[in-house]
């Protein structure tokens, strides 16, 4: 059993839902060298979050934006607004969305579904950039 652990810096991005899956596969070269396990995406931020969905169509990032902020919208009456009124909706958010991903590894790399990619989902209108935590656990490559 093998294991690989690398922090990746994701440069700061609009609110909204952005497609990141090459963004992490580009930046973790132990990837490769593993023929089975699983990797655990881990982002280090409270008002940003993870999920797995649709890699083709861009119109459903921007329709998940829409209902996101449906759910949480800026205009409810909370107490916790220290860094503006986007505050508590991304930590809101990142709750709902959640900060990790399990997904497979199968010969070197994520074994996702067709139309699956990973996604950053940024909350807040002016975010800065963005740490994410792959940790590798599986049999390495013979």
């Amino acid at each position: 059993m093998s294991w690989a652990q690398t922090t990746i810096r994701l440069p700061a991005k609009s609110r909204g839902c952005h497609l990141i899956t090459h963004e992490i596969e580009k930046q973790l070269p132990d990837l490769k060298h593993f023929s089975v396990g699983i990797a655990n995406v881990f982002l280090q931020h409270t008002s940003a979050s993870l999920t797995l969905n649709e890699n083709a169509d861009p119109d459903v990032r921007v329709d998940m934006e829409m209902a996101l902020n449906k759910i949480a919208p800026e205009s409810m009456p909370f107490i916790h607004t220290d860094e503006g009124p986007d505050d508590m909706t991304g930590h809101l958010k990142s709750s709902l969305m959640g900060v990790s991903l399990n997904i497979p590894i199968t010969d070197g790399h994520f074994n996702l579904g067709m139309w699956q990619g990973i996604w950053l989902c940024e909350h807040r209108n002016r975010a800065s950039s963005r740490k994410v935590v792959v940790t590798l656990q599986g049999e390495k490559k013979k």
